[in-house]
């Protein structure tokens, strides 16, 4: 994903690239994509002030600051937002249930890719309440919060002490709407005359431009039609497309206008009143009172949260505070997770990815696999549905490759940006094939992988013919636009392939973990061939991979450093950088038996293990930035698949020092929810892991690395065709006693599993069994 700006020196490090920031901007040189409050962290106000028109009418944004960059002028960690979704909507509240339309904020109702409602404001009296605590379920069906009234005066005096008014605010998103109930309560003990104001707005910005970018252009917006209880904005956008905002009022309000509703309530000692809101994105209300809608879509949405999240196997251990993170971990998940026609699929992660990502999908089904295989298949058939047939330079799209990112904004359909079906990962296909080998081992649904088998030979294609640029092998990548992403593995910062120098690699660029992807696959589609009685294709797919696993560790293992390369640049030059993408090749199995040790203790070293997880990269490296995108920070996803490669090759305990660091770490973080990232600073005694300013949350694959750990701790695996559930020499950490797995299903039986610590041995038990499958221990 494109990188944040996150810090001066991550950008514009030495004060020679500041220099050359104001020169450019003092000759009037273009400038592309770049936001004038992002250019005021680095500038003075002046120096960015001069400079607005040239800004404004820019075409792209590569020569200054990296592209489609998220502008760090204010960090999403000033006020916490309260997230809720479901499908195609998001939404992004302040803690007081607020939308606050401040410039920067990623505040609002989104529906694909647009903002529906920019604002939303209740006061009481003209002023804004009081918070008193802001909730959200644990299994983030809803935020409530309890808010009540400051000291109100008027000309004559204090006319109402605080805390004598109570409200809740109960919301919540169901398809394409949000809900909302305020329930208003007089504690005092006179009558009290009420005036509550919702004030509203819609911006109908494209989410792009809510992450810095600039247009030149807008399309048409309509004058707001009011009813007595309703209101309708409206907008068409440049790409023909009109876009609505609905908003229903119940009771009706006493002024309703085209940007606010005022109550006014009448309320006797302990009398409570109640409000309701329906805000619709692009959908017309149904034929209940506002009232009804509420209690009815509310029971809906909770129903399809319990049946998807029902899905997956359930952990309770002996430890509530890890049990507390793992709910909101698989909350996350589920809540991420949109039912598109081909399945469940869970989208990146909120506010700035809500949206189909290939990489990110199929990592997160990768994690989640051993626990809820549907995920699975939901991924492989959409990416399978929109995989390119058709070579498209401007979306880098060619035969037989993996969607990276879909949008459905008015951007992306104008080509202002290029993802609105955009190809542009490296790793995506070879991932593809990697996970139908795994759900297949995972499932024997050998159907499945019957009607996919053209599409896995399409990607076979891309690897071998477009992925192999030049002959020699490996997979490189090399965007064809030059709109396109720079680079395109999921370190895709315009600077995180580097040389030991700190000098940017020049592509095409084989990344390490790429190889070990396509190695993965090549061994996955050999095992799927098999299994379709294709002898002779499953043999080929072998020897490739042997002789790929080969010529790799001839290629990229570097004997000076301990570890592999981070990549080879377009002259075959090895990137002698120390890095987290080396643990990949334990993931995927390409690194020989002898080299895993060298890597996990590099990985394991201070350089490289902050005490919360290991860093992108090592400290000891010219780039490193403990608060960079990637050049030192932690990613939680990142270390779940090496927690999974710790797992492959038989080193448990150094696995279970990544677990007790993630676990260590979600103690500090709010909600205990896994961000997409955090800083690499070295970890402090007292203190919790810093906070990355504009890291999502929650994201997908960090929520589900706590999958990707335990399973691999216990080391799950599954034989369908012998009904078997296995458990390699399963470990537990000194803070689990016991963990116990509920629903964990093959094929159509299902056990309950209960596994005791005992000093350093585990111990499995099973207390419930359903239907035809054993549960055994292997060495």
């Amino acid at each position: 994903m494109p990188r944040p700006i996150s810090a001066i020196h991550d950008s514009f490090g030495g004060r020679e690239q500041r220099l050359s920031l104001r020169l450019t901007l003092k000759t009037g040189a273009q400038i592309s994509r770049l936001d004038i409050p992002a250019i005021s962290v680095y500038l003075s106000e002046e120096e960015a002030g001069m400079n607005k028109e040239a800004v404004a009418s820019a075409a792209f944004a590569n020569q200054i600051l990296p592209q489609f960059s998220i502008p760090a002028a204010r960090s999403l960690q000033e006020r916490p937002a309260r997230v809720l979704k479901y499908g195609d909507t998001f939404a992004l509240f302040d803690p007081n249930g607020d939308i606050t339309s401040m410039p920067g904020s990623p505040e609002g109702i989104f529906y694909r890719d647009t903002r529906h409602l920019s604002h939303l404001r209740l006061s009481i009296c003209g002023m804004p309440p009081m918070l008193l605590s802001s909730t959200m379920r644990d299994d983030n069906a809803a935020l409530t919060c309890d808010l009540t009234n400051p000291d109100l005066y008027r000309s004559e005096g204090l006319i109402l002490e605080h805390d004598l008014i109570h409200l809740r605010r109960v919301k919540f998103v169901w398809k394409s709407a949000t809900f909302e109930r305020i329930a208003v309560r007089n504690f005092g003990e006179r009558r009290e005359r009420i005036v509550l104001q919702i004030e509203f707005a819609a911006d109908f910005a494209d989410l792009f431009e809510v992450r810095g970018s600039r247009r030149e252009r807008h399309g048409t917006f309509h004058p707001t039609q009011v009813k007595a209880d309703a209101a309708k904005i409206s907008y068409t956008g440049l790409d023909g497309l009109l876009r609505e905002t609905r908003l229903r009022f119940a009771p009706q309000p006493g002024d309703l206008d085209a940007n606010r509703a005022i109550f006014e309530l009448d309320l006797m000692p302990h009398e409570r009143a109640v409000i309701f809101i329906e805000i619709r994105c692009n959908t017309r209300p149904g034929g209940l009172p506002a009232s009804n809608q509420f209690f009815t879509s509310l029971r809906e949405s909770r129903r399809a949260l319990r049946r998807s999240a029902s899905r997956a196997t359930a952990i309770a251990t002996s430890n509530d505070v890890f049990n507390e993170g793992i709910r909101r971990s698989i909350a996350d998940l589920y809540m991420l997770t949109t039912d598109l026609p081909e399945g469940p699929y869970p989208y990146a992660g909120i506010p700035w990815f809500s949206t189909v990502f290939g990489r990110d999908a199929l990592i997160t089904a990768m994690q989640t696999l051993w626990a809820d295989p549907a995920i699975a298949r939901g991924v492989l058939g959409h990416l399978a549905a929109t995989q390119a047939t058709a070579k498209d330079d401007a979306a880098d799209a060619e035969p037989g490759k993996i969607l990276h990112e879909a949008r459905r904004g008015e951007m992306a359909a104008l080509g202002e940006v290029p993802f609105r079906r955009y190809y542009g990962s490296v790793d995506a296909t070879p991932l593809f094939v990697m996970l139908a080998g795994a759900y297949l081992e995972r499932t024997a649904d050998v159907a499945t992988l019957r009607r996919l088998w053209p599409n896995i030979e399409a990607a076979l294609r891309w690897i071998d013919v477009y992925g192999d640029r030049d002959r020699d092998g490996f997979v490189e990548y090399g965007r064809k636009s030059e709109e396109g992403l720079i680079n395109q593995g999921w370190k895709d910062s315009h600077d995180s392939i580097f040389h030991a120098d700190g000098s940017v690699a020049r592509g095409p660029i084989a990344l390490v973990e790429v190889q070990g992807y396509v190695f993965a696959a090549k061994r996955a589609a050999a095992s799927i061939a098999q299994r379709l009685d294709l002898p002779e294709r499953a043999l080929r797919l072998d020897r490739q991979a042997e002789e790929l696993q080969r010529r790799f560790d001839a290629a990229f293992w570097d004997d000076a450093l301990g570890t592999y390369v981070l990549a080879l640049d377009g002259d075959k030059r090895p990137c002698r950088v120390r890095s987290s993408n080396a643990g990949h090749a334990l993931f995927s199995g390409i690194a020989l038996p002898e080299r895993a040790g060298p890597v996990v203790n590099g990985l394991m070293s201070n350089a490289s293990y902050s005490g919360w997880g290991i860093r992108t990269i090592a400290t000891s490296e010219s780039r490193y930035n403990p608060m960079s995108y990637h050049n030192g920070s932690v990613w939680p996803h990142d270390n779940g698949l090496i927690a999974m490669g710790f797992g492959r090759y038989g080193l448990k305990h150094p696995l279970m020092r990544l677990l007790t660091a993630l676990f260590d770490a979600s103690l500090f973080l709010e909600l205990k929810r896994l961000p997409e990232l955090f800083c690499g600073f070295a970890r402090r005694a007292h203190t919790g892991p810093t906070a990355y300013p504009v890291a999502c949350a929650p994201q997908a694959w960090s929520s589900a690395s706590v999958f990707a750990m335990v399973g691999a701790l216990l080391g799950i695996s599954f034989e369908p065709a012998a009904r078997r559930i296995c458990l390699m020499r399963p470990m537990l950490p000194a803070w689990l006693d016991t963990l116990k797995l509920s629903n964990l299903r093959l094929g159509g039986a299902a056990v309950d599993l209960l596994l005791e610590r005992r000093g350093e041995e585990v111990a499995p038990h099973v207390v419930r069994r359903s239907g035809d499958v054993d549960v055994v221990m292997t060495a």
